[in-house]
């Protein structure tokens, strides 16, 4: 989650020892929930708290004040800053449009036009559209899921599996979008044109959302009819309007969501149902609700930034690379070494910008095309993050849905089919094209 240039502590660096804190994360989490049989009782903020204090132990440097100093540098970093706000707006507007009756209006709308047994692919597909317009997950997660959760309830599909469709789709325009940060520091590093990229990036993703569709057509096809109520409450609706409107305009995700919170503030005004002060207090209960998100990104992101700092990364790059045999293995190596790097930064642009020179000297090496190592560094730099439980999307995700990001995993089917989609190519040497440079 640093987007520092400053040059990790390679002299302090003890190979896969540094990386344990990952693990100790997981193996806490983990089997104490299968142990127990619920993944609700064991806290994530509890076993990323074991973590961070494992890396304290294992990691430098050597004094621990100054430990203190480079964990806290990396929580405090402008991105995690920047996500921590975007954290804030959205569960103020989350409750806020919730406490006007906005969630219910819009999922109401969206099932007079929608057949029930269509509104898993539909969400699904919804997100699709809207990440690739606005070219960020995120943004997508926090506009869709809302309303996803809504239609769960009223349609009786898990929840779990409806959060699934929001979090994939979110993620296939994080991909491919012209105006995703991954696609532009895949191209950057790389040096091709962004539609030679996603022609690239395109041909292996399609098959992967075309199946998933499908997944979600028959998962959701025994769904029986909703009755909502007659007529539309459009000035209810025009807040999520207002949103998903600014959202596909591509504005920034944090000015989307205060207008979104003045559109309630608007329909509290005008509606004399409601109370300027019950708004504020809903306001207030969204952003608390936020506290365990919170926590738990400050505490991943300084982790994170410890195992960087002592060489994590360089250990994973240097041990991959050492390891190519021919272009199979070369392009391998390249998804490879942005699919670890991502695991050990939780930022998927973060990863790919560590990586991508390296990767660059790899394509060159192997007669791999720079669009080819493109669409492979930002293939399985977005697999990754979209399942990891600690990164933004899920948590976001999971917050917003009321449920833990590890009840969600099994039903991400997107970005697992992207990944076996990603490894066809690779293995066949599908849609291969040689660099002529």
């Amino acid at each position: 989650m640093n987007t520092e240039n400053e040059i990790p502590c390679k002299s302090h660096s003890r190979g896969l020892w540094i990386l344990s804190p990952l693990l100790v994360f997981f193996l806490l989490y983990v089997t104490t929930s299968i142990v127990v049989g619920d993944f609700y009782k064991m806290p994530v903020t509890v076993a990323f708290m074991a973590a961070c204090t494992w890396a304290f132990i294992v990691c430098r440097p050597r004094r621990f004040n100054e430990r203190i100093e480079r964990f806290s540098r990396g929580a405090a970093h402008s991105n995690i800053m920047m996500m921590v706000w975007i954290f804030v707006l959205a569960g103020a507007f989350a409750q806020s449009a919730k406490y006007i009756g906005s969630v219910d209006a819009t999922v109401n709308l969206t099932l007079s036009l929608l057949p029930a047994n269509m509104v898993l692919a539909g969400v699904f597909l919804a997100a699709c559209i809207i990440s690739l317009s606005i070219g960020t997950s995120v943004g997508t997660i926090v506009a869709l899921m809302p309303v996803a959760v809504g239609l769960a309830d009223k349609a009786g599909a898990d929840l779990a599996l409806m959060a699934g469709g929001v979090i994939g789709g979110a993620f296939f325009g994080d991909n491919l979008s012209f105006i995703s940060d991954t696609t532009i520091a895949a191209t950057r590093t790389q040096g091709c044109a962004m539609q030679d990229k996603f022609k690239a990036n395109f041909a292996i993703v399609l098959p992967a959302a075309l199946v998933t569709l499908c997944i979600y057509v028959v998962l959701g096809w025994s769904l029986a009819p909703v009755s909502v109520p007659s007529g539309t409450e459009w000035l209810k609706v025009l807040p999520y309007l207002l949103v998903l409107g600014t959202a596909l305009c591509g504005m920034n995700v944090m000015k989307v969501l205060i207008l979104g919170l003045l559109s309630t503030g608007a329909v509290v005004v005008m509606d004399n149902h409601y109370s300027l002060m019950d708004w504020a207090g809903a306001m207030g209960q969204g952003m608390t609700g936020m506290g365990e998100l919170i926590i738990v990104t400050l505490l991943a992101a300084g982790m994170l930034e410890l195992i960087r700092y002592n060489g994590g990364l360089t250990y994973i790059i240097t041990h991959l690379t050492a390891c190519i045999r021919g272009r199979r293995g070369a392009e391998a190596s390249i998804g490879l070494m942005a699919a670890l790097a991502n695991f050990c930064t939780a930022n998927n642009t973060v990863a790919i910008v560590a990586v991508g020179n390296i990767a660059r000297s790899v394509a060159q090496k192997y007669g791999i095309s720079a669009p080819r190592a493109a669409s492979l560094l930002d293939t399985f730099s977005c697999i990754v993050q979209g399942i990891l439980p600690y990164g933004a999307q899920l948590l976001m995700g999971s917050a917003l849905a009321g449920i833990t990001a590890f009840a969600i995993i099994p039903h991400l089917f997107y970005p697992f089919a992207m990944g076996i989609s990603a490894f066809i190519f690779i293995i066949f040497g599908l849609a291969g094209e040689k660099n002529n440079s």
